[in-house]
């Protein structure tokens, strides 16, 4: 079975396809700021990114014809993981950005557009919004803020599945803490194959990652407003260039190493600081799979980009050791969770499920 993915990022898009388990091709598309700028939003760039994966898939395939199509899940209301048929009632969600504004809001409607091609069903796979947490996680001091769960949740189980499988273990037997490290930074923590808690970096909460603040003094927060910053325009910042690039005037993790290890002490400084909150979230989400056992975890996982760094993964490791075995998984395989899940939707080994407009 031939199956065509596409995972739509902030500035790139990957396609990629396979035959069964065997990639056909992958490619990484990348878009300029530029470019994007001129779309005017991000339901304009839909033309823009269908255009560059019609070329990619042209280029690697003959005859591109698929049995499904793949999309990454966007911006919905909470829905446990799995596999999802794009619909028009997901669709509308995600084109009126009824629960938020990002480009993997065009995944369904890009999967939607190949899949028509080809006379297939398109398909969404553990989409970002997955919501497996307990009630008492939802909990805040304020009940009238509840909390969201919004992560890298593709990333994070298909890295758990594969640091399980390195560990001659099931997925589904045991508990993991995983951390996503890449443009984005989430850490999650794994109840025997259900996510119970997750840091949510859209919502502010967490480490600081390439170009979000994270976690900080909500006081301090609201004491720059009312001097007279304008409320939107610091919620922008929070989340597109604060982080490494606000201290560093780069996002980029491999140009602040390389300064650490010529001796620039404030980039050493820096990635230490990521480090020691990264690794304060895996401890605290370690925590909170003794809630119903005291099961030891059986490994902390570490995946993403930011992996690469030898400097930030030993700082890591050092810190987060002893609470079970690291695992470096450094290259993120969405591509190939998105097929294994289409895969598994037309085998009959998932069930396939319906988004309800009204869940939120």
């Amino acid at each position: 079975m031939r199956i065509l993915c596409i995972n739509p990022g902030s500035t790139s898009t990957k396609v990629a396809a396979f035959a069964g388990e065997a990639q056909l091709f992958s490619e990484d598309i990348s878009h300029p700021m530029a470019e994007l700028a001129a779309c005017g939003g991000v339901q304009g760039q839909l033309a823009l990114r269908r255009e560059a994966v019609a070329r990619a898939v042209a280029q690697h395939m003959n005859e591109p014809c698929f049995d499904a199509v793949a999309g990454r899940g966007g911006l919905l209301h909470p829905l446990p993981g799995g596999v999802y048929a794009v619909d028009q009632a997901m669709l509308l969600d995600l084109a009126q950005a009824r629960f938020g504004e990002h480009p993997c809001n065009l995944g369904a409607a890009l999967a939607q557009e190949f899949a028509h091609a080809s006379d297939c069903p398109a398909f969404v796979v553990d989409p970002p919004v997955t919501d497996e947490l307990r009630e008492v996680a939802h909990l805040t001091g304020l009940p009238r803020i509840r909390r969201r769960s919004v992560f890298h949740a593709l990333s994070q189980r298909s890295a758990a599945r594969r640091a399980a499988k390195e560990l001659g273990l099931c997925y589904e037997d045991h508990k993991f803490v995983v951390a996503h490290l890449g443009g984005g930074v989430s850490v999650g923590a794994h109840d025997r194959g259900r996510i119970v808690d997750v840091t949510n970096g859209v919502d502010g909460e967490g480490p600081m990652s390439a170009e979000r603040a994270g976690t900080l003094p909500s006081l301090a927060v609201l004491e720059l407003v009312r001097r007279g910053e304008d409320p939107a325009a610091l919620a922008n910042e929070l989340l597109t260039s604060s982080g490494l690039f606000a201290h560093a005037g780069t996002n980029d993790l491999r140009l602040i190493e390389e300064r650490a290890r010529a001796g620039d002490q404030d980039a050493e400084a820096l990635v230490q600081a990521l480090a020691y909150n990264v690794a304060k979230a895996v401890a605290g989400m370690a925590s909170t799979l003794f809630e119903e056992d005291t099961a030891p975890v059986a490994a902390v996982v570490l995946t993403g980009g930011m992996v690469k760094s030898a400097l930030l993964a030993a700082a890591i490791k050092r810190r987060v050791c002893w609470l079970a075995p690291v695992v470096l998984l450094p290259e993120v395989e969405e591509m190939r969770a998105l097929a294994a899940g289409a895969l598994a939707a037309l085998t009959g080994a998932e069930s396939v499920r319906r988004y309800d407009r009204e869940g939120g």
